[in-house]
């Protein structure tokens, strides 16, 4: 948790209201299972895969915006 306290002039008693607002908005996430979360995420995968140029590359060299641009030499 990174919690960036404010500026020396604030008393004590100010930081510590600030650090109590900012840990109940985090008690208030909601909070799921690591293996449910896997499991969302290997969904997803699974069902962008086909979107995804890493995997299935691109229908042509112009569609690649990864290409090695043409240089252009002057004689």
């Amino acid at each position: 948790m990174a919690v960036v306290l404010p500026s020396m002039q604030m008393s004590n008693v100010q930081q510590q209201r600030v650090l109590v607002e900012q840990l109940r908005r985090e008690a208030g996430i909601r909070r799921i299972n690591v293996s449910i979360a896997v499991e969302d995420i290997k969904k997803y995968i699974v069902d962008h895969e086909q979107d995804d140029y890493l995997l299935v590359g691109f229908s042509s060299q112009k569609a690649n915006p990864f290409r090695e641009k043409s240089s252009c030499s002057v004689l």
